[in-house]
C-alpha cells in the first residue's frame, strides 16, 4: 500500500512528537493483542478465507480515517481498524496455505513457498515506494491514502476466490467457538519453544514502522525518503529468499544486531544500506522461525497457535517502541542481541 511508505511522514507533518507517534504504535499493538488470539480461533472454527475478506475491508477503512480525519485520535481510530484487519489476517492465512499443502501431501514444500511469499510480500515494497513518491508529489499524503484503500478492497474481491480445504472431521467438526480456543492454547504448551522464538523475533519486525523517520532523521529529503529506502525491502527479500535454501545459523541474528548498532553510529544517508544489510539477515532467521513452528503444529487448531505466537509478538513491540523514544536505533539494536542470544538457546 502506498501509505505504508509515508504514514509515519504523515503523523509527523501532522504535528504527532515522536512518543505520539509510539502512542500510536502502541494502541496498534494492544488492539492486536485483544483479538489476535479470538481471532485466530474464529478462523479455526468458521473460514479462514472469509477472515481474509474481512480483513481487507476493515484495514482500507482504517486507512480512510487516517486520511478523513489526520488527527491524533482518527489516527488512534485507524490504527484500531488496521489492527482488527491485521488479527483476522494473521494466523489466518498460515494456517490456509499449510493446509493447502498437506491436503495434497506437500506440507515439506511450506518453508520454501513461506520464502517466496516474504520475498514477493518485501520486494513488492519496491514498486509501492515508486507509486508512494509520484502518488506524493501528485496529490500529497491525501493521494496516496485512497489508493491504498481502493488496493485493499480489491485485495478482499481476490481473496474471496481463494479456495479452502476441508478441515477435521467426525466429532472435531462439533466443537464450538470456545472449544476450538481452548484447544488451540493447549496445543501451544507442547511447542513453546518455537512459539516463543517466533514471537521474539518477529517483534523485531515493528522496528520497520521507524524506517521512514531513520531515514529522515539522517537527513533525508521527505519527499525523497520512499526511494532513498527502496533497498530495504530488496535486501530484506534476499535474506527471505535465500532461508529457503540455506539453513539457519546461530550467529546470524547477533550479526544483524551489529549491522544496525553500525548504522545508527553513522546516522547519514549511506547508512540506510547498512539499515537494509540488518533487514535481510533478520527476514533470513524469520523466515526460518516461523517454517518450524507451521511444522511442529500437529492439531487443526493452526491459526489459534499462529495466534498465540502473534500475540506474544506484540507485547514484545511494545518494548521495540518504548526503545525508540529512550534511544531510538541505538536501543533496538542492543534489544536484537539479546532476542539472538534467547533464541539461540532454544
Amino acid at each position: 500500500m502506498p501509505i505504508y511508505a509515508l504514514y509515519a511522514l504523515l503523523f509527523a507533518d501532522s504535528g504527532l512528537s515522536d512518543a505520539s507517534i509510539s502512542v500510536l504504535l502502541t494502541i496498534w499493538s494492544l488492539t492486536a493483542v485483544v483479538f489476535e488470539v479470538p481471532s485466530g480461533a474464529l478462523a479455526d472454527r468458521f473460514s479462514r478465507r472469509s477472515c481474509l475478506v474481512v480483513s481487507g475491508v476493515l484495514q482500507a477503512l482504517g486507512h480512510a480515517a487516517w486520511i478523513v480525519f489526520p488527527s491524533f485520535w482518527g489516527f488512534a481510530a485507524g490504527f484500531v481498524l488496521w489492527g482488527l484487519g491485521g488479527t483476522l489476517q494473521s494466523g489466518s492465512f498460515e494456517a490456509l496455505v499449510y493446509d493447502g499443502l498437506a491436503a495434497n501431501g506437500d506440507e515439506d514444500r511450506y518453508g520454501r513457498l513461506n520464502a517466496r511469499i516474504d520475498t514477493i510480500e518485501l520486494i513488492s515494497q519496491v514498486p509501492v515506494a515508486v507509486m508512494a513518491t509520484v502518488l506524493f508529489s501528485t496529490g500529497g499524503y491525501e493521494l496516496a491514502g485512497w489508493v491504498s484503500v481502493v488496493v485493499l478492497l480489491a485485495s478482499s474481491v481476490i481473496a474471496l476466490r481463494f479456495p479452502e480445504p476441508e478441515r477435521g472431521g467426525g466429532d472435531e467438526d462439533e466443537l464450538g467457538y470456545l472449544d476450538t480456543l481452548r484447544t488451540g492454547l493447549r496445543a501451544s504448551v507442547p511447542i513453546k519453544r518455537a512459539v516463543l522464538a517466533v514471537a521474539l523475533v518477529y517483534a523485531i519486525d515493528a522496528f520497520e514502522e521507524y524506517f521512514t523517520l531513520l531515514a529522515q532523521d539522517w537527513h533525508v529529503p521527505t519527499v525523497w525518503v520512499p526511494m532513498a529506502t527502496i533497498g530495504v525491502p530488496l535486501l530484506g527479500a534476499a535474506g527471505a529468499s535465500l532461508a529457503g535454501r540455506l539453513p539457519l545459523r546461530g550467529w546470524v541474528l547477533f550479526a544483524s544486531g551489529l549491522t544496525l548498532l553500525a548504522a545508527a553510529w553513522l546516522a547519514v544517508p549511506v547508512a540506510i544500506v547498512l539499515l537494509g544489510l540488518f533487514y535481510g539477515l533478520y527476514r533470513f532467521v524469520l523466515v526460518h522461525v516461523e517454517t518450524e513452528l507451521q511444522h511442529r503444529i500437529e492439531s487443526d487448531a493452526r491459526a489459534t497457535i499462529t495466534s498465540v505466537a502473534a500475540i506474544g509478538s506484540e507485547f514484545v513491540a511494545f518494548a521495540v517502541y518504548g526503545l525508540w523514544v529512550l534511544g531510538s536505533a541505538f536501543a533496538v539494536a542492543a534489544m536484537v542481541l539479546v532476542v539472538a542470544l534467547i533464541v539461540r538457546r532454544q
